[in-house]
């Protein structure tokens, strides 16, 4: 059920009574105006340890969807706790959408909540059996929730080679991707269950990868049927998982699309991720601040191509002008093109079942 009688939106007070989610979605997305549209598709990154200028600027006048937090923002778990209600609680205020809040608690190597406030896990390599990765999820989610975070990134789903040093050795649950399929499960659904929004990475898989999309962009010359025997096992599991989002690689799969990393690519994140794999959740695409994008693709193209191949959220992790950028080109192109305009439609309704899902309306 949709409860949407907390928030006002758009100045529009909805109606207390429950409705279907699927009706309350739709509903929303008709009362949404042009501004607030745009923002919703934009997951972004921001200075600082409490509530700002800077934050009232991304959720007062850019409406964004949700904010991600980084090592930058964290303190102790009472100054977490009080900056995600105040940005809820702004959001509130102004009529705005409640916000997804966003955090890499992955485990082992890439984990922004440390000890000694938080359980520290030695990461994904160690997990070895259902229980660990189920006692992982389980400890991970509710301290996410007693701070107000509820999206994690996580789980990490790309398998790895025994014969190659890759990059993602020391995050991915190994080279057996049955074995990857059924600890990433395990981890979704845990996280789901607990009211922590999990999002599997980074599809169609960068277990064989060397170089680090953070600095350029890898190439991968397998082709569809290499996918489908390895890498593509954990996502089609975590689908069936009921995973909340799938987030893309900056990764050009040449053979998929000579031109576009999958983050960008019509091919992948709409021909194989939406039709072939039927997957109706969140798609995102990773940073597009890291070198991979940054070197080779102009701002406003890698955008237009996001918003071409079905794409519901756009990552910028720092604060930059870009943040502004994206936002202002998403307004043009959904004014200006019908057909883009009615992609987002769908891409703001699956944002809001999500929202939906996690009881958003619940202050931390």
């Amino acid at each position: 059920m949709l409860f949407l009688s907390l928030f006002d939106v758009g100045g529009t007070a909805l109606a207390v009574a429950p409705m279907s989610a699927k009706t309350g979605e739709k509903r929303i997305t008709m009362i949404l105006s042009l501004a607030q549209k745009a923002g919703q598709r934009l997951m972004v990154g921001f200075d600082g340890k409490a509530f700002n200028a800077d934050l009232e600027f991304l959720i007062g006048t850019l409406k964004v969807g949700g904010i991600i937090l980084f090592s930058r923002n964290l303190g102790p778990p009472e100054d977490i706790r009080r900056l995600c209600k105040d940005v809820q609680d702004y959001a509130r205020s102004l009529g705005q959408l409640p916000l997804i809040i966003a955090i890499d608690q992955e485990g082992g190597q890439v984990a922004r909540l440390k000890a000694p406030f938080f359980s520290e896990f030695p990461g994904n390599p160690a997990i070895k059996t259902r229980d660990h990765a189920l006692n992982f999820a389980r400890v991970t989610a509710s301290e996410l929730r007693s701070i107000g975070v509820n999206m994690n990134y996580a789980p990490v789903l790309d398998v790895t080679r025994p014969n190659i040093k890759g990059i993602m050795d020391g995050r991915s649950f190994g080279s057996d991707p049955h074995r990857v399929a059924a600890i990433g499960a395990a981890v979704i659904e845990t996280l789901e269950e607990n009211n922590i929004l999990s999002v599997a990475k980074h599809f169609p898989g960068i277990g064989r990868t060397v170089l680090d999309s953070h600095v350029d962009i890898p190439v991968i010359k397998e082709d569809m049927a290499d996918l489908d025997s390895c890498d593509l096992i954990p996502f089609k599991a975590a689908i069936k998982s009921g995973v909340s989002g799938i987030m893309l690689s900056h990764i050009l799969y040449e053979k998929l699309d000579p031109i576009w990393p999958a983050s960008l690519s019509v091919s992948i994140a709409r021909d194989l991720l939406r039709f072939r794999m039927q997957y109706t959740g969140l798609v995102m695409t990773d940073d597009l601040d890291m070198g991979a994008i940054t070197k080779h693709y102009a701002p406003d193209a890698a955008l237009d191509q996001a918003l071409s191949s079905e794409i519901d959220q756009i990552l910028i992790c720092h604060k930059s002008p870009a943040i502004e950028s994206a936002f202002e080109q998403i307004q043009k192109r959904i004014r200006d093109n019908v057909s883009l305009d009615a992609l987002c439609n769908q891409s703001i309704q699956r944002i809001m079942a999500a929202k939906n899902r996690i009881r958003p309306y619940d202050r931390p």
